[in-house]
């Protein structure tokens, strides 16, 4: 198993890397051009892209606990809210190397590992973090296509894009009853689900998951996510100076998050840069600036999830070393306290 896996990660890697280069080939992409950008890129636009991916990744980590808190038992220790942030920020630092969709499995997994059922914990909290932006952006599809297709601009889109969030805030009741009458339906024994597909199906429906106002939160903290997803590509274009509009980037960002989801790519390394570069250019952003734009967001935005995995990661590091040596220092306390007892007693 472990060997399947190791193979698995290296195959995605190199269709990764062969996809980078087909992509530098196919767009015509100056690779001199876009290290002299990267080396002059705007050092406080790259502070705000990395305070912005920071606050992304506690959305993230929010949406986790309010599932954490469904799923949990009695028996499941409770995680901290840096916990949760220190964790999530691993997985996306470690999707720059691994499908983002391993990568959180993974890291939520280790993460609660010492915390009571860790796979369950960890994998469900990542299916319906990454399941709610995933239904959000096929909201937000239709409203990038009509734009396209009618020739508009970002009033249009903007418009279109509010009204479908709202309606998809205001459809979770019946979305969700949908699923749930599919649930009962195979959890009732229908005669082509195996065991443990009823058994999954009748844990969902005891689980809490399928409750109207948590899944309306969740979609709204995802609406929330991609307005942040769509500022960091707007610092990227800040650092880099380029001069795409930012509504340009929001109109193509449904698609690369809907190619995110499905990449087998680390990262969706490859994959990304294709579906940034095409849909830029559908909404009239010249495809050599749309290319060269997509590989230095690449390089920025994996720099900025390493900075903040490494910064939260050594913030957790000072602060278990302080209360170890408060917890010494008042254990010697004790003793000598205790000592000092023992001799005025004697």
């Amino acid at each position: 198993m472990k060997m399947r896996s190791v193979v698995l990660t290296a195959t995605s890697i190199v269709i990764g890397v062969l996809l980078i280069a087909a992509f530098i080939s196919v767009a015509k992409v100056d690779p001199h051009a876009t290290l002299r950008q990267l080396a002059g890129a705007n050092r406080v636009a790259f502070l705000r892209l990395a305070a912005l991916m920071a606050f992304n990744i506690f959305l993230s980590g929010l949406k986790w606990q309010l599932m954490d808190r469904v799923i949990r038992r009695e028996s499941d220790a409770a995680l901290s809210k840096s916990t949760f942030f220190a964790v999530t920020s691993a997985g996306v630092a470690l999707g720059q190397l691994l499908p983002i969709q391993v990568s959180m499995v993974i890291a939520r997994v280790l993460g609660t590992q010492l915390h009571g059922r860790a796979l369950t914990r960890g994998t469900v909290g990542t299916v319906f973090d990454q399941g709610s932006d995933f239904l959000i952006v096929c909201f937000l599809i239709p409203a990038s296509l009509l734009t396209h297709f009618s020739g508009s601009g970002p009033v249009v889109w903007l418009g279109l894009a509010v009204s479908m969030a709202l309606l998809a805030i205001a459809t979770v009741g019946g979305m969700v009853g949908v699923v749930q009458r599919l649930a009962a339906h195979f959890a009732a024994g229908a005669k082509a689900a195996s065991n443990r597909w009823r058994r999954g199906c009748t844990d969902l429906i005891q689980s809490g998951l399928l409750e109207r106002n948590l899944v309306r939160k969740l979609l709204g903290i995802s609406i929330l996510r991609f307005v942040v997803v769509v500022l960091m590509a707007g610092e990227t274009s800040h650092a880099i100076r380029s001069t795409i509009p930012i509504w340009h980037l929001a109109a193509a960002m449904p698609f690369v998050v809907l190619s995110s989801a499905l990449a087998i790519t680390p990262g969706g390394i490859g994959v990304n840069e294709f579906t940034y570069a095409t849909a830029l250019s559908m909404f009239g952003t010249p495809l050599a600036a749309a290319a060269q734009w997509a590989l230095a967001n690449r390089a920025l935005t994996a720099a900025a999830a390493f900075a903040v995995a490494i910064c939260t990661a050594g913030g957790l590091l000072l602060s278990s070393s302080r209360k170890f040596y408060r917890r010494r220092n008042a254990l010697e306390a004790a003793a000598k306290t205790e000592v000092a007892t023992s001799f005025l007693r004697g």
